[in-house]
């Protein structure tokens, strides 16, 4: 009999908002949209072709989000999301230069998601920050505001930096200007590597833009000096397990090395990527690492300690957080 891990409490550090839409807000935003199709456009198949794909699903969940009732909903529906998978700290990120093709400004998209979420967790109780992201083919100007809205909403739910999108083909040129700023503020950053492109490019990113987490990273251990470094450095590799067989990182689950780095005391944490894209909640991620390499409560302990030292929040927060976490995991 599987161990029951929907009542664990969970932390999430990497969560695409815009990846994330149920069917159910969607329904609300598109109300001829069928379930058929809301499988077709927003789901990533079992064939997908790899990251462009998966990150190809993405865009129909973008075209919804363009006003700031409806960034409210799917804010509000991903707490809900959050509140059913026993998630008790969540960051959320998203690109806000991505939601302003109706009117909206960047500095409007920003602020309407951290009140809706300031809204989601007064009704579930669940603590939250927000992470902006630039985005690997933006330009350096784009990359700027994108810090810059960082820096201007410091100190509310917005707790940091990341870049996302895909690594191949888009050099760290056009982003070293926007990670020097946010060093020079001293802004939490996570930058995504490691995934489209193997350990050079994880280094290349740790080299230019000094980040105290990596999303994905897997690849990293193509190069055991970089996992060396990383292990020396206390670098928080994001690892979202289902999303990297989606994207063909990995051919099958049970290719996946998350159990190998977890064995090298890599520090690390479970993770959807996006919800709705992945098909996943992180019950089902413990799951299916329980199935396959036999992962148990002291795994999942571990790794959701280990998010929480690494995450964008205060240490006031932490300590309520670990309080939850501790009461839930002393008697298992």
């Amino acid at each position: 009999m599987a161990p029951n891990f929907k009542d664990l409490p969970k932390i999430e550090l990497h969560l695409h908002l815009d990846c994330s839409l149920s069917y159910e807000v969607v329904k609300q935003l598109d109300p001829d949209i069928t379930e058929s199709e809301f499988n077709e456009e927003f789901i990533a198949p079992l064939g997908c072709t790899g990251l462009s794909d998966y990150i190809e699903r993405a865009s129909r969940g973008i075209e919804l989000m363009q006003t700031k009732e409806q960034l409210r909903l799917v804010t509000l529906d991903l707490f809900r999301q959050l509140k059913d998978d026993n998630v008790v700290y969540a960051e959320i990120r998203f690109a806000p230069l991505l939601h302003i093709q109706m009117g909206l400004s960047p500095h409007e998209v920003v602020e309407t998601v951290n009140n809706a979420a300031e809204e989601g967790i007064e009704k579930t109780g669940i603590e939250a920050s927000i992470i902006l992201c630039t985005l690997r083919h933006y330009s350096e100007e784009q990359s700027m505001e994108t810090v810059q809205l960082v820096d201007s909403f410091y100190g509310t739910l917005v707790c940091g930096f990341d870049i996302a999108a895909d690594e191949a083909g888009f050099p760290v040129d056009n982003h070293l200007k926007a990670f020097q700023f946010a060093k020079d503020r001293a802004i939490n950053c996570t930058a995504h590597a490691g995934e489209a492109k193997g350990a050079e490019s994880v280094w290349e990113t740790i080299q230019h833009f000094g980040p105290s987490r990596i999303g994905h990273g897997v690849r990293s251990a193509e190069d055991p000096s970089l996992i060396e470094y990383i292990q020396k450095h206390d670098i928080h590799l994001e690892i979202c397990p289902t999303s990297n067989i989606l994207t063909k990182v990995f051919q099958k689950i049970e290719d996946h090395n998350i159990d190998s780095l977890f064995n090298k005391n890599v520090s690390l944490s479970v993770n959807t990527d996006g919800r709705t894209i992945s098909n996943v909640t992180l019950e089902d991620e413990y799951l299916t690492l329980n199935r396959v390499f036999s992962w148990n409560y002291t795994h999942f302990k571990k790794c959701t300690f280990e998010a929480l030292k690494h995450a964008f929040t205060t240490n006031a927060k932490k300590e309520i957080i670990r309080q939850r976490l501790n009461d839930s995991y002393k008697d298992l």
